[in-house]
């Protein structure tokens, strides 16, 4: 992954502190790693974390960043070789499927020109929802890249299908997915 390029978005839900190794993993192997946090992100894993692991500013707003005159979600995707969303919520899974662009995430999503691997996490509950199962249809249709859920104990107390796959499942479809240079 030397010298590639990756945007790794995070959303609310408290997998992402399996992102946090897996974006030292890839930074460890050479990418350049930009985090995009949406708000609930914030509330499991603080900005700092990712900063340290990267060496580069956390993104978290469309309208946060200066050097960015066109827009993160524009500036962001034209720089990116792949984005990847770990972990992919319900709710981000919805607006991805519907076209939902009201946060720096979603928006980038939209404006992103190139493959986009998501790994969902979730109570087995909301992933087995026919609502949530739909979304997920539909943006496999749309060409989106699973990394599904494996099955386990859950922060909820419960045990079934929803954790986030393991750090090393998601780097693995990250490299698969990359484009060639």
């Amino acid at each position: 992954m030397d010298g590639r390029e990756l945007l790794i978005g995070v959303t609310g839900g408290i997998a992402a502190y399996k992102t946090a190794a897996m974006v030292s993993r890839l930074v460890q192997s050479g990418a350049g790693v930009t985090v995009v946090m949406t708000e609930a992100a914030t509330r499991f894993v603080g900005p700092t974390t990712f900063e340290a692991l990267t060496g580069r500013t956390v993104c978290l707003s469309l309208f946060d960043h200066p050097e960015y005159p066109l827009g993160g979600h524009v500036s962001l995707a034209d720089k990116a070789d792949l984005m990847c969303v770990a972990p992919a919520t319900a709710n981000f899974l919805a607006k991805a499927a519907q076209g939902i662009a009201d946060d720096l995430l979603s928006t980038l999503y939209l404006a992103f020109p190139g493959p986009v691997v998501v790994a969902p996490a979730m109570n087995t509950v909301m992933w087995n929802q026919p609502a949530v199962q739909r979304n997920v249809r539909q943006l496999r249709e749309d060409g989106v890249h699973f990394v599904d859920p494996e099955e386990g104990w859950l922060s909820c107390r419960a045990s079934g299908a929803g954790r986030m796959a393991d750090p090393e499942r998601i780097r693995a479809a990250i490299a698969q997915w990359l484009p060639s240079q």
